[in-house]
């Protein structure tokens, strides 16, 4: 029997209990919901409304059932019942009888999986967090294998200036930062407890929702019941945080994909990341970058869905709010395991340093240097711009690079041009000019990653 056929004569239509049952995903929150049950019965028995005894029987029972579900996560699914809170009442009740049916004395199901999914919530965004922090470490300790090692650096996908190697995987370490601090700030504000709420109005019991709350590990009870039963802004704000994050995986997967490729060549995948084509027998595909780069619209649909099922809904409980689970339980789950494989595919990855260099040096990169040197000259940047401009026009059609202009030639164009351009036009003298703050010159990105090794240990 339902936990509200009371006031019903028919049964359950076959098809409208398929439709409506949620135990074939709300079972993940089993381990939630009988600790939440725990603390109730403790609650109940603190305020004189179950004897001890009662209250211990319960606990006894619920924590035999927890050891159960140890060994057998999916018990509850082939149960036929409606959904896990129902299956953990009618287990207890098989096993205790009418003591069983006291524990849901003054609580609600609105309430309680409210409290629930915060719960497995709480948990969840703690292993991301773990994932994350290892990504980050995977980053930096690919920025360290790579030394001092320069590639192209782009700017609608054509070659703009070089930039160091490490100075790249620090940009993405820079975002994963960023992540990091919204994961941590949405689940400061998911960790308050509704348990107590009752169906939207608050229990009508005399229990203490400070303790319940303290006793859960929550940083307070919720303020208001018709707020904490129908409150998803935590699921909201971790999906967002999560498809921003998984963006920044994915543009940092497209970066990788397009470095590997014949066309760039400047990273190579390990065979143990690869994959081969069924029919071309040269092919090594990226496939799990590709992956990795797919998954971040799965979980981007996951957050349109949530914001489409609760922008029109009034206070308080609506059973659409069972669709607040299933997308987001696959997106924390996959969040959580592309940041894993992230961190474990990229200590595969290595660079190809003489090929970055040579990619480096081309595609007259060094014309902003040159810009810059007739300007340490006293010509006004937008003149020393036009006048590089003026330079490389003259090289490409020689197919020469800048540098191995004739000094005769620059001087048609800059008279204040002088031998000591060559030594400001290489490449090392180039990077070495990018030293402000933040800039990819050696002097500042090796510093910037000691800085970024030692936030990561602060972590």
């Amino acid at each position: 029997m339902a936990m509200w056929g009371g006031r019903f004569t028919e049964a359950t239509l076959d098809e409208f209990k398929a439709f409506n049952d949620s135990i074939s995903f709300d079972y993940q929150l089993a381990q939630q919901d009988i600790a939440a049950s725990k603390v109730w019965a403790a609650g109940l028995a603190e305020a004189g409304l179950i004897a001890a005894e009662e209250a211990q029987q319960l606990q006894q029972a619920l924590q035999q059932l927890a050891e159960e579900l140890l060994q057998d996560p999916r018990l509850p699914v082939v149960s036929g019942e409606e959904d896990i809170h129902s299956w953990v009442e009618s287990q207890l009740t098989e096993r205790l009888g009418a003591v069983a049916r006291k524990l849901h004395t003054g609580r609600s199901r609105n309430d309680l999986v409210a409290t629930d999914l915060r719960l497995w919530t709480r948990a969840a965004a703690a292993a991301v967090r773990s994932s994350l922090l290892g990504s980050i470490q995977a980053l930096l300790n690919f920025a360290d294998a790579a030394g001092t090692a320069v590639m192209p650096g782009y700017t609608h996908l054509q070659r703009a200036q070089p930039v160091m190697v490490a100075h790249w995987a620090l940009a993405y370490v820079e975002m994963l930062k960023r992540d990091l601090g919204r994961l941590d700030d949405a689940s400061k504000r998911l960790n308050v407890c509704p348990l107590g709420a009752g169906a939207l109005a608050g229990t009508g019991v005399p229990v203490d929702r400070s303790w319940l709350a303290q006793q859960l590990g929550f940083d307070a009870a919720a303020a208001n019941s018709l707020d904490a039963v129908s409150d998803r802004d935590f699921v909201v704000e971790l999906s967002a945080a999560a498809s921003l994050c998984m963006t920044h995986v994915s543009r940092l997967s497209e970066d990788v994909i397009f470095f590997c490729s014949g066309e760039a060549g400047f990273f190579k995948l390990g065979d143990a990341i690869s994959s081969g084509s069924s029919l071309m027998p040269q092919k090594k595909n990226p496939d799990v970058f590709e992956l990795l780069r797919g998954k971040s619209g799965r979980i981007l649909g996951q957050l349109v869905a949530i914001l489409h099922v609760l922008k029109g809904l009034p206070l308080a409980y609506n059973k659409d709010m069972q669709e607040d689970k299933q997308g987001f339980f696959d997106l924390m789950q996959q969040w959580q395991q592309s940041l894993q494989v992230l961190a474990t595919v990229l200590p595969h990855l290595s660079v190809k340093v003489d090929v970055c260099r040579q990619a480096a040096e081309l595609g007259y990169s060094n014309a902003t240097d040159l810009a810059d040197y007739l300007v340490s000259k006293g010509i006004p940047f937008r003149d020393a711009h036009h006048l590089s401009g003026q330079l490389v026009l003259i090289a490409s059609k020689q197919q020469l690079p800048l540098e191995q202009l004739s000094l005769a030639e620059m001087q048609k164009v800059s008279a204040v041009i002088s031998e000591d351009v060559y030594s400001a036009l290489t490449l090392e003298a180039g990077m070495a000019r990018r030293n402000a703050l933040g800039g990819t010159s050696p002097e500042q990105v090796l510093p910037a990653l000691a800085q970024a090794k030692a936030w990561l240990a602060a972590q």
